[in-house]
């Protein structure tokens, strides 16, 4: 018997998985259960692995606009400020 971690995931299971992964809050958990859960499917796992990162790579560079263009509006307010 095949081992159900490595079987091939059909459509209905990829559709299930990214409509779950759709829904907020709901989504991000499931997708720390199936990136480190032990009995889930293997490309199900790797595939959530690779969300995740995605997310955390996005999250740092929101962080770092945020972080460059808050700096550049308070320059720009001191600057109004100086100016009257």
């Amino acid at each position: 018997m095949e081992n159900q971690n490595n079987q091939v995931m059909s459509v209905k299971d990829w559709f299930l998985t990214v409509f779950i992964t759709a829904i907020p809050l709901v989504g991000l958990i499931m997708l720390f259960v199936w990136a480190f859960g032990s009995s889930t499917n293997a490309s199900r796992t790797n595939w959530a692995k690779a969300v995740l990162l995605w997310y955390a790579i996005l999250f740092v560079l929101y962080i770092l606009i945020a972080v460059i263009f808050g700096a550049a509006f308070l320059t720009g307010m001191s600057d109004m400020d100086m100016n009257y």
